[in-house]
């Protein structure tokens, strides 16, 4: 660690707390510049006004003298001389280091004028601004004022002008730490989630500079530093590294004070540098402070290293790079093996979160809704002007016209945990969250009803799963598509993928556990066997267990509350799913049939084709006979095997499935092609009003036609002016509706042919 000077901005006392403060920056030399170039007259000095000004300067105050150099100007707009203040401006100070310029300071800490400026020392800023203006009038050197535009740093608390002041620094050495924190990335020690982030990783580290450990503040950790005044010897300059030393108390500096200087402990005197830690400093001690180190406490062997860290990729370098840096020089070793980086949150449309946008999500107003009065209320609370609350009312008018529905944290949760999927950032749709929310309605509805058919009280499940030999197709279905999404959650959560694990969840509760298995079983229980409604029973109550179980974590409140419903496998279970251990994949990968699961798509594909024939002609509650055509005995017996599900879920009253050539579908039927080896038929005829479906149908197409004329119309005549994502919407538009007016044409010419 090594003291040096550094550019910053200078902290004051404002009332209670320390705000930024600003100070003057080279006297008036921002007002105004001289446009004036160097050529001579009988009116006019042969300077121009900077050069002036530091005259009037330079006769007052201490015979300073200006210094021609480089610096960042634009020649075109600025011609003339540029005043060079190394001490007060960012880029003068690399100027002055490249040049070898000295470095002099006019202001002091509380903002005036320093001692050594003549008639201006200790004039506040602003007047001396006035009094130097006064000054080259008085000399008959004052030429114009004219405006300037320029970027002025503003504290966004105190509103005052801030402006850099040389400060003695602690300042620490990366280099050799960030070579190893570079080594640890690229030989996958350490391992950065996404992997996208390690190309920030790299640029950060490859381009490290020293790190500025000080700050001016009143909290923080105090540094452990202490200059050095020995009695009788002259007193070192506060820059000078050889006049500090650091130790963990003052008795420990003292013996370190001793020891260097050789002088008796009577004639040191020492004083404790008043400044704090930077914040990344004393967070990057974390991992193993907080298990008594220095000292090797049994925490600390037992706890340190960690395992993985979770954070938003926004800090990266300043707060994860900090507690590699310190883990691997302090303690020998890395302070964890994985870094999880999650996205931050923004609105739907990509904005970052602002008060002055009106578009900020508080996280309890999605979990308990907010009325957009409510909203108002907040805001009229707030800080913010108001001007900015206004503009924050139409932000809020805009984005939650209606307020904030009540999603629930469930419903929460599993939104930012399928938000992952997109990346750096979540653009988080409250809708969304609230679709999230009748999901979890969902889940609760079917777990009722799940336990109104039999496995609630009462009822004793195996003490462990296994199938019993007389299950259908259909049962077989459910449990290995249950195998499928153990593995994916199992996989998701190692791979640090939880969009695939929320996904698994999803699908598996609401397109194959209520959509498709709890609709085929209704009947089972109402006229199956005892035999078959046990086996059911049995097949259900593992599937809403175990399903249960992979959406705990990320829907806790709400798992536990059903899970607390269901009886459990045996008197030793777990007392809540919290404890309860997550499903293992090994368990149930005997169970996994990937061909049943293609022959059971096959025949849901035919479902799904015979529900949208039935829609087609709004048959909502009449049963109809299907008929099916196959081009070979197997795929025939296929579906005779998966007749009763098919029967069941389109509400059909009886099904033929025959092969191609050996007989022929009866009359007066709507005909669906569900592949190049298979055809359905259902009667229509006698079931419904044929010449009122040709009016419907005809008049719905002429609609379509009349729709698809007028779009095509009206691109014509927009041509060029119209958006590009306009027209894009309008051509897939008039798809859909050629699609749609195909099927039409189908529709008409079967119903032709039933007259």
């Amino acid at each position: 660690m090594t003291r040096s000077w550094s550019l910053l901005p200078e902290l004051r006392p404002c009332w209670a707390i320390r705000l930024w403060q600003c100070i003057l920056m080279m006297l008036a030399i921002d007002i105004w510049w001289a446009r004036t170039p160097f050529t001579r007259s009988s009116t006019e000095s042969s300077r121009s006004l900077p050069i002036a000004l530091w005259t009037v300067l330079s006769e007052q105050v201490c015979n300073r003298r200006a210094c021609a150099s480089r610096t960042p100007m634009d020649v075109r707009v600025l011609p003339g001389a540029v005043k060079i203040t190394p001490a007060h401006d960012p880029n003068d100070f690399d100027c002055g280091k490249r040049n070898n310029l000295p470095f002099i300071s006019c202001i002091d800490g509380d903002g005036n004028i320093s001692p050594d400026c003549g008639v201006f020392s200790g004039m506040k800023r602003f007047a001396a601004r006035k009094a130097v203006l006064e000054a080259l009038k008085e000399k008959g050197l004052y030429r114009d004022t004219k405006d300037n535009p320029m970027v002025i740093p503003v504290c966004s608390r105190s509103k005052d002008i801030i402006e850099p002041l040389l400060k003695p620094q602690w300042y620490v050495s990366c280099k050799e730490m960030a070579q190893k924190a570079i080594d640890a990335v690229r030989t996958k020690e350490l391992r950065l989630i996404p992997a996208i982030h390690e190309a920030t990783w790299y640029r950060w580290m490859e381009d490290i500079r020293d790190w500025c450990i000080s700050r001016q503040l009143w909290w923080g950790h105090q540094i452990p530093a202490y200059f050095v005044t020995i009695e009788g010897q002259p007193v070192g300059q506060d820059a000078d590294d050889n006049s500090w030393i650091s130790g963990r108390d003052e008795e420990d500096a003292y013996r370190k004070a001793q020891d260097k200087f050789g002088v008796d402990r009577s004639k040191i005197h020492l004083r404790r540098d008043e400044d704090v830690l930077d914040t990344w400093f004393s967070s990057g001690l974390f991992p193993f402070a907080i298990f008594g180190w220095p000292d090797e406490t049994e925490d600390f062997k037992a706890f340190y290293p960690g395992s993985v860290l979770e954070t938003g990729h926004d800090i990266l370098f300043f707060w994860v790079a900090r507690m590699v840096f310190f883990g691997q020089a302090l303690c020998g070793a890395l302070p964890f093996r994985e870094v999880y980086l999650h996205a931050m949150v923004r609105d739907a449309q990509g904005r970052k979160m602002s008060k002055s946008l009106g578009n900020v999500i508080d996280p309890l107003d999605v979990i308990h809704g907010i009325s957009l009065e409510a909203l108002y209320a907040k805001l009229n609370e707030s800080n913010l002007d108001t001007k900015e609350i206004e503009r924050a009312k139409e932000g809020q008018k805009k984005s939650f016209p209606d307020g904030i529905p009540e999603c629930g944290t469930d419903a929460l949760r599993f939104a930012l945990c399928a938000y992952t999927l997109q990346g750096r950032d979540i653009n988080l749709d409250v809708l969304r969250v609230q679709g999230y929310r009748f999901f979890c309605n969902k889940l609760w509805n079917a777990t009722r009803f799940a336990m109104m058919q039999g496995i609630g009280a009462g009822f004793r499940p195996q003490p462990r799963f296994q199938l019993s030999g007389n299950e259908s197709q259909v049962d077989k279905w459910i449990v290995s598509r249950l195998a499928y999404a153990v593995r994916q959650c199992e996989d998701g959560f190692r791979n640090y993928e939880f969009p695939q694990a929320t996904t698994a969840c999803y699908n598996f509760w609401l397109y194959e556990l209520c959509d498709v298995y709890l609709e085929y079983v209704k009947p089972k229980f109402q006229s199956g066997s005892a035999e078959e409604a046990e086996n059911t029973r049995q097949i259900l109550y593992t599937a809403f267990e175990i399903a249960l179980r992979m959406i705990s974590p990320f829907m806790p409140f709400i798992s536990e509350e059903l899970f607390q419903r269901l009886p459990r496998r045996s008197d030793d279970a777990a007392p809540s799913i919290m404890v309860t251990a997550y499903p293992d994949p090994e368990e149930f990968a005997s169970y996994r049939d990937e061909a049943l699961e293609k022959r059971f798509d096959f025949a849901y594909d035919i479902v799904k084709r015979i529900r949208s024939l039935r829609a087609d002609y709004q048959l909502t509650k009449t049963k109809t006979q299907v008929t099916i055509e196959c081009a070979d005995e197997e795929l025939c017996q296929l579906v005779k095997n998966f007749e009763a599900f098919i029967l069941q879920l389109t509400n059909s009253s009886s099904l033929t499935a025959f092969v191609a050539g050996t007989q022929q579908a009866p009359a007066g039927c709507g005909i669906v092609t569900v592949s190049d080896r298979c055809r359905l038929f259902v009667l229509l005829k006698g079931v419904i009003d044929i010449d009122k479906e040709i009016a419907r149908a005809e008049k719905k197409r002429n609609a379509l036609q009349d729709q698809v004329k007028g779009t095509k119309d009206t691109m014509e005549k927009t041509g060029s002016k119209m958006p590009e994502a306009v027209r894009e919407q309008n051509i897939q538009k008039i798809a859909q509706m050629e699609t749609e007016i195909g099927h039409l044409a189908d529709a008409l010419q079967q119903l032709l042919a039933m007259k």
